[in-house]
């Protein structure tokens, strides 16, 4: 069992919150996570997957009311629109009688309706956590190329084999494709929209085209853009803004466009092994996303992330803005020893970040002058997570 970083959190969370909303992709181990939480106070668990569970809220409020002593987790709750409303209603009930807090724990495949659902019907009674794939700082550190490789589900990180971690992603694709894209967006056709799929990981770390995109398929550049939304809000696909300023510079307005688990990149693409992955050029933007999201991960809450790009060459691979303003200024490199290029100082200059670092694959630390360091993914990762 690989401890997740999200728990504490999750458990702090459901203390002081009447409702809790734990977003993340599919398979991502929110389901393992709940029951994790629910052996360590009394609860109640119900898949509205299930018939069965589904069955049992047919009165929901008369039956919400005999379990006011627990927590109820109902997993895949996008499944139940109606429902919001009415726990809307308990959760008022409950706090009239002192419940105030451990009342829900909501769990969802996708943002999509559970906050179009909740953000109207349950504002200032719920909170939000996302549950991403496992990241670098959750896993020992000699298992970080594999996590790369394989990317950060589970199933497809424990998988006895490459083979079988590759198969496991290839039908985890499928399963979105097929199933979940139907059920929660608009009707597009599965091969079109893993075409579109395919191409962002082509493009991995680039500056989104959607001219360029809707011309390669054959649609318009409102398509792309409600396909681009949609993956977005399934939290699959990372929409990396822009850093933007009255400077007067001319900055980059497009977004870069990562998908957000390495492991699908690598899948998409048909890599199913180190060496296959060394020997393509998707290569480097690949660890850069792969850096990124753990990254992003450790960081505070209320960070803000950016990269930054000048029409001149000025360039940071990921700017974050710390709580409080504080700038660390990031470069990602695949080699194992990392050169540092005119853009990144230049960029530098432009922004005086507090911190600049050279992310690398290697394992010791050491100065690059100019006060820039080059540093491990896992220790930069935990001074991050100290920050908190």
């Amino acid at each position: 069992m690989i401890e997740r970083r999200i728990k504490v959190d999750l458990a702090a969370t459901i203390d002081r919150s009447p409702a809790v909303a734990l977003l993340g992709p599919r398979q991502v181990g929110k389901t393992t996570l709940a029951q994790e939480i629910a052996r360590m106070r009394p609860s109640l668990y119900l898949d509205l997957e299930s018939e069965a569970d589904r069955a049992r809220l047919a009165e929901p409020e008369l039956y919400l009311a005999g379990h006011e002593d627990k927590l109820v987790i109902l997993d895949e709750v996008h499944r139940a629109p109606n429902l919001f409303q009415i726990l809307r209603g308990v959760i008022d009930r409950g706090r009239r009688k002192g419940l105030r807090s451990g009342r829900f724990l909501l769990l969802g495949s996708a943002s999509i309706e559970l906050l179009r659902q909740s953000g109207e019907s349950l504002a200032g009674r719920i909170s939000y956590l996302e549950m991403r794939p496992l990241d670098a700082l959750e896993i020992p550190e000699a298992q970080i190329e594999r996590l790369w490789a394989r990317g950060g589900f589970p199933d497809s990180f424990l998988a006895k084999s490459d083979a079988l971690s590759q198969r496991w992603r290839q039908d985890f694709i499928r399963t979105y494709l097929e199933r979940d894209v139907p059920m929660l967006g608009p009707r597009i056709p599965a091969e079109t929209l893993r075409r579109f799929w395919t191409m962002l990981a082509h493009h991995q770390a680039g500056l989104h085209n959607a001219a360029e995109l809707a011309r390669s398929i054959g649609v318009d550049g409102k398509t792309i853009a409600t396909w681009l939304d949609l993956l977005v809000d399934m939290l699959l696909v990372r929409r990396l803004e822009p850093w933007h300023s009255n400077s007067g510079k001319r900055l980059v307005k497009s977004p870069r466009i990562y998908v957000r688990d390495s492991g699908l990149v690598h899948s998409l693409l048909g890599l199913a092994t180190i060496d296959d992955i060394l020997g393509h050029p998707v290569v480097g933007a690949s660890w850069e996303g792969f850096v990124i999201e753990t990254l992003i991960a450790a960081a505070p809450e209320g960070t803000q992330a950016h990269f930054y790009r000048t029409s001149a060459g000025a360039e940071i691979d990921l700017l974050l803005t710390l709580p409080g303003g504080k700038r660390w200024a990031i470069e990602i490199k695949r080699s194992l020893t990392p050169k540092v290029e005119r853009g990144f100082h230049h960029a530098c200059a432009d922004l005086e970040p507090q911190r600049r670092v050279v992310i690398y694959p290697g394992r010791e630390p050491f100065p690059l002058g100019h006060g820039i360091e080059a540093m491990p993914l896992v220790l930069l990762g935990q001074q991050l997570v100290a920050q908190h």
